[in-house]
């Protein structure tokens, strides 16, 4: 009888607007995990605080990677995570709650960053903020365990491309994954 392994967990990454959220639900939904949507682990200080174009510094963001890493330990049997994930600091911490992490990084530039979040409805961050999301951000090209994708790609092309990538890296696949 095969040993079972425990299951490796995924977080879709990138700055506001790179489609972290959608990519993140159909990733989810290819590798048979459930889905946490980082933004829901925002306190309502952090929330307001971005509704009125202020950044969020690091304080701001420990204890909303604390529930994070809390959601990832919570599922040993794999969950897809979608978390902005900017700094190197914040992905070590994720990693720590979950051996193996893997990031599937969105990338984008700042114009077309600017251009999705402006045409959103309906969300707490505003476009102002697009500035701040690049300065803090550390890409993460060269760690373990990343895939760099071009945010530019559609939604299914980018989760198929995570699907081929995760099926690639020996993480354990679920007996009825959807192709």
């Amino acid at each position: 009888m095969a040993a079972i392994r425990e299951r490796v967990s995924l977080v879709v990454m990138g700055v506001a607007g790179c489609g972290k959220s959608t990519v993140a639900a159909r990733a989810a939904q290819r590798l048979g995990l459930p889905l946490v949507e980082g933004d829901d682990y925002h306190s309502p200080a952090s929330v307001a605080k971005m509704r009125a174009g202020e950044p969020l510094t690091d304080a701001d963001r420990a204890g909303w990677l604390a529930r994070l890493a809390g959601e990832l330990a919570a599922h040993p049997a794999g969950v897809v995570l979608s978390c902005s994930a900017l700094k190197r600091a914040y992905r070590d911490r994720l990693r720590a709650a979950s051996p193996g992490l893997r990031f599937a990084y969105l990338e984008l530039s700042p114009a077309l960053a600017r251009a999705r979040v402006q045409a959103r409805r309906a969300h707490f961050f505003p476009d102002a903020l697009i500035e701040s999301q690049f300065a803090t951000l550390e890409a993460p090209g060269g760690e373990p365990g990343v895939l760099v994708l071009d945010a530019q790609g559609t939604p299914e092309d980018l989760a198929a491309a995570i699907g081929a990538w995760w099926a690639g890296t020996g993480a354990p696949q679920p007996a009825a994954a959807g192709g």
